[in-house]
């Protein structure tokens, strides 16, 4: 018994025994004279036990099973679980093992057992957050994260954007390394899925911003100097994209926790999916981010959407590409690249100016006056010097030769040559104009 009902069972004695009345024993205790009433029939007839609970000591009907929490830490520390984040966990035990619990009751149980979430809160504090664009598609937020996402050591950039408004991921693209193509493919996947948004919030890396526009002054700006666009920034200003540069990690704060989220959520996913390259990876994100949208989004201010639909005379590959100017010869030849190209089905006469067009999805093309043309490799025949040409002469004068010896030279290959057909082929390809 504890010691507040050891002291109950005496005041019930006084009150049996009538030193104490029922309502001073009431008091005493606080509680209703109907309930001392209660305990005093109970003491008489089965002592001080009837003061303990009936349900000391004896499993809840609502308690988890034993069976039950030794599985939940078994998965846990199994390899395909651990690290999981508790709230994660918890999602994954009802969607891949069909066990239900609350966090609450899987958080209770792990920290039973000495396990501790990877994910801890961190001390509050108070900061001046800035305050969400009032519509889907007003802003997105770009940027890429370089983490181990399959396990190991080896770390691959994962790029993406993520809404203001929302907090939707609207694109997501997995490379070895931070790269144009990847951001280029991310915003394919959010002018595909969503539409084209008004602006996109960057960092202040060489794919979006030149080097050289730091360089620039305030009178080099004031006489109207200017630097050439990235390939990106182009792409951008051609889909009437404003770009903003943030100058900190935290001013695009939503995306740098849109990362702290998934490097605890992904790798458990690719871990379960067995997923370990960045092909399969790729293949896996367009269908986990509607599913990861649909639990994590907000509904913004205004319901009405800020995106703009894609034109469909628009070509968005020639636009989310790499373009440069070149000067193609009389005959369609242009150097880039350090290789040299030919345009088929080209009219032109004389030199003219053209933009190659480099597509991770449509190869090399080449644009002039608003029409576009495929290319194929060229080799360019190389000059013979005099010694050469003259070397090459005198072995062609020498006698045998098939210039000179006519049909007579065939037989000299092979005795295998006897066969009519292989004759008459050979004949008519090396020696007909010459018979």
């Amino acid at each position: 018994m504890t010691q507040g009902q050891i002291n109950r069972y005496h005041v019930i004695r006084k009150s049996l025994e009538g030193t104490m009345t029922i309502a001073e024993a009431a008091a005493a205790i606080g509680l209703s004279e109907r309930q001392v009433k209660r305990l005093r029939n109970g003491v008489k007839e089965e002592g001080a036990a009837f003061l303990i609970h009936k349900s000391k000591n004896k499993p809840s009907k609502r308690a988890t099973p034993e069976k039950t929490k030794d599985r939940i830490i078994e998965l846990y520390r199994s390899e395909m679980y651990t690290g999981a984040n508790f709230v994660h966990f918890t999602e994954l035990l009802a969607e891949n093992e069909k066990i239900n619990h609350s966090y609450k009751t899987v958080h209770d149980i792990l920290n039973a057992a000495g396990i501790e979430s990877p994910k801890k809160r961190r001390r509050f504090r108070p900061h001046r957050s800035r305050k969400r664009k009032e519509q889907e598609g007003l802003l997105i937020q770009m940027d890429a994260s370089p983490y181990e996402w399959f396990g190991g050591r080896v770390k691959y950039s994962l790029h993406g954007s993520i809404d203001d408004a929302t907090g939707k991921i609207t694109g997501a693209y997995m490379t070895k390394n931070e790269c144009l193509h990847g951001y280029l493919e991310v915003m394919r996947h959010t002018v595909e899925r969503f539409g084209v948004p008004v602006g996109a919030y960057v960092d202040m890396h060489v794919i979006f911003r030149s080097q050289k526009a730091s360089s620039l002054t305030i009178e080099d700006q004031l006489a109207g100097k200017t630097v050439n666009d990235t390939q990106f920034g182009r792409a951008m200003k051609e889909l009437g994209i404003n770009l903003i540069y943030a100058r900190s990690p935290q001013a695009k704060g939503r995306i740098e926790r849109l990362w702290e989220t998934l490097q605890s959520r992904l790798v458990i996913e690719f871990r379960i999916r067995n997923i370990e390259t960045v092909h399969e990876a790729n293949a896996f994100l367009i269908e986990y981010i509607p599913k990861f949208n649909e639990q994590f989004a907000v509904i913004p201010e205004q319901l009405e959407q800020a995106y703009s639909i894609l034109s469909p005379n628009i070509d968005l590959d020639l636009i989310l590409c790499i373009k440069e100017s070149r000067i193609a010869d009389n005959g369609g030849v242009f150097s880039f690249n350090g290789k040299l190209f030919k345009i088929v089905d080209y009219d032109e006469k004389g030199k003219s100016k053209i933009s190659v067009i480099a597509s991770a999805t449509r190869g090399l093309l080449v644009n002039h006056k608003d029409k576009v043309y495929d290319v194929l490799p060229f080799i360019r025949p190389k000059k013979v010097d005099k010694a050469t040409r003259n070397e090459r002469w005198k072995v062609a004068s020498t006698e045998g030769h098939c210039w000179k010896s006519g049909n007579r030279y065939i037989p000299l290959y092979s005795s295998e040559l006897s066969d009519p057909v292989i004759y008459e082929m050979l004949n008519d390809i090396f020696l007909s104009k010459y018979a």
